[in-house]
């Protein structure tokens, strides 16, 4: 690819997570981006069990079963001249260390908020790792066809508990049953909800009235809005892009998901004001430009049996610089091994097809045989480029897991190996009988890793809980297996190095004043 081309597609680039409490819309928002983009032409429910219509963007099993995402799902659109990355995160709590990985692979979030709820929890937590990024963050009120709280305590909120400021770029006119429409305060339009004419948009003149008579202008919810539009804009903030680049200034867009209401406007605002890639720090603290010719990139990602038929696992490689091409060959910064790039995929809504080509901003997948780690660096040309280390989390609830049937060892191994790559689940085995103990920062994790075990591995297991635990690590060089007792047992981890799993802060402390040279380490 030629340099000025390159820029050109760089430019081109939108990557963004969705983030938000579980419920909240978040994939049904997701549906209706790829609906408007004209990437699929019914959009599945995600609650929509009795029609046998599921999420395209939810495709394991469980999460069709549950309504519920509990994996990240890459798609990617064509739109108004954009190619649009679009990584839908897990919305369940107990996945946050999956999503707090994703967060670090693109470009900025849209947050979306029931508008009966307001801030959730998850959606405060995850909003607080974009901040601390520095990435722009776009909010969209969801829910508008149902009666929700009042569109100014909502704003308010934002502000207050999340210390963003806030920029309406439109306003209610009414909600519920009674939603006829949103005042673009951005556009300087009306936007109806149910028109009577193809075309739902309506102008304003400078005084921010319509331009031409309308039965709206008779309804008192349509008073209401012109008020608060007034309002805001007399006290409220005003329009900086550069403060909604620099994640100081979210822009809020009311609409509804489950209709389509509001979606596609808001759609439209996010690709104009929504950043191309911009450069990646290394862990020198180096920063890599996107339009570095050399290709680079870091694995943020590991999914096994995506299609269960063909057993296979890929890595998600977020590209940082240059452009990749079929064929290509990289070094893994992490033991210099080259690799050749020949079997790679790109994902298109529902679909997936061989990626013959992409460039920084994009997320492909290469099929692993078992050469990537979450985190890994890949890079083309002399110079290694390593990334910072992604965020890992220690875990605080752990099980005993033993296959059912002793005969099916194998398939049991190799399931618990695989589904331990992907990072939800972490593997320790004990050290001395060797026994197997998962640990996790959610209970919903273990119920995901037993339902996959069985559903793809054919490997029915039994999982004792052990309930939570304390995991320290040591050097190897202070252990002395003696210092193993019932209160903390020893282990090891997957590649091998000394855990202590503690009952509780009480035997942590006890070990501290017993051992007071041995310094005892935790992952975050």
């Amino acid at each position: 690819m030629k340099k000025m081309n390159l820029k050109e597609e760089v430019q081109k680039r939108r990557t963004f997570a969705i983030i938000s409490h579980p419920d909240a819309g978040k994939t049904t928002i997701t549906e209706q981006l790829l609906l408007f983009s004209g990437a699929i032409r019914q959009a599945g429910t995600v609650k929509g069990k009795k029609t046998g219509q599921y999420a395209k963007s939810d495709w394991m099993d469980i999460e069709k079963k549950r309504g519920i995402s509990v994996t990240s799902s890459v798609m990617e659109v064509d739109y108004d001249g954009h190619q649009v990355n679009i990584v839908d995160t897990p919305g369940h709590e107990d996945f946050s260390e999956d999503t707090y990985r994703t967060l670090m692979a693109v470009d900025a979030a849209v947050m979306v908020i029931d508008s009966a709820k307001g801030i959730e929890p998850q959606t405060k937590k995850l909003f607080q790792v974009c901040a601390m990024r520095g990435i722009p963050i776009f909010t969209f009120m969801n829910k508008l066809d149902r009666d929700g709280r009042e569109p100014m305590d909502l704003v308010a909120e934002l502000e207050d508990i999340l210390g963003i400021d806030a920029y309406p770029m439109n306003w209610p006119i009414g909600m519920g049953k009674s939603l006829e429409g949103i005042y673009d305060i951005y556009n300087q339009r009306i936007e109806l909800n149910h028109p009577e004419a193809e075309d739902p948009f309506l102008a304003l003149d400078e005084s921010g009235d319509l331009a031409q008579s309308h039965p709206i202008q008779s309804s008192i919810f349509y008073e209401e809005a012109l008020e608060n539009v007034q309002l805001l804009q007399e006290a409220g903030n005003d329009f900086d892009k550069e403060a909604i680049l620099n994640g100081k200034l979210t822009p809020v867009f009311f609409g509804s998901a489950l209709t389509g209401f509001g979606v596609q406007t808001f759609l439209d605002s996010f690709v104009d004001f929504a950043p191309a890639p911009g450069p990646v720090e290394t862990q020198n603290g180096e920063m890599v430009s996107p339009l570095d010719p050399e290709m680079s990139g870091f694995i943020f990602k590991i999914q096994a049996n995506m299609d269960p038929r063909h057993r296979d696992r890929i890595a998600f490689v977020r590209i940082c610089s240059g452009s990749f091409e079929e064929g290509m060959t990289v070094k893994l910064a992490r033991n210099d091994k080259k690799l050749k790039l020949n079997n790679t995929t790109r994902f298109m809504a529902d679909s997936r097809e061989n990626a013959s080509e992409a460039v920084a901003g994009d997320i492909i997948g290469l099929y692993d045989t078992g050469n990537f780690q979450i985190g890994d660096s890949i890079y083309a040309g002399g110079q290694k480029v390593q990334f910072k280390p992604l965020p890992q989390f220690t875990p605080e609830l752990f099980m005993k897991v033993t296959p059912k049937n002793v005969m099916k060892q194998k398939s049991f191994h190799k399931g618990v190996e695989q589904l331990v790559q992907e990072g939800a689940i972490q593997l320790y085995k004990t050290w001395f009988t060797e026994e197997y103990i998962l640990g996790a920062v959610g209970h919903l994790q273990f119920e995901v890793f037993e339902d996959r075990l069985k559903n793809e591995y054919n490997s029915e297991v039994i999982m004792s809980s052990m309930g939570s635990k304390t995991a320290r690590w040591i050097d190897e060089d202070d252990l002395d297996p003696n210092m193993s007792s019932s209160r903390n047992l020893l282990c090891k981890d997957r590649y091998g190095q000394p855990v202590f799993l503690f009952e509780n802060n009480f035997a942590e402390r006890w070990f501290q004043d017993k051992y007071p040279d041995v310094e005892l380490k935790s992952l975050l």
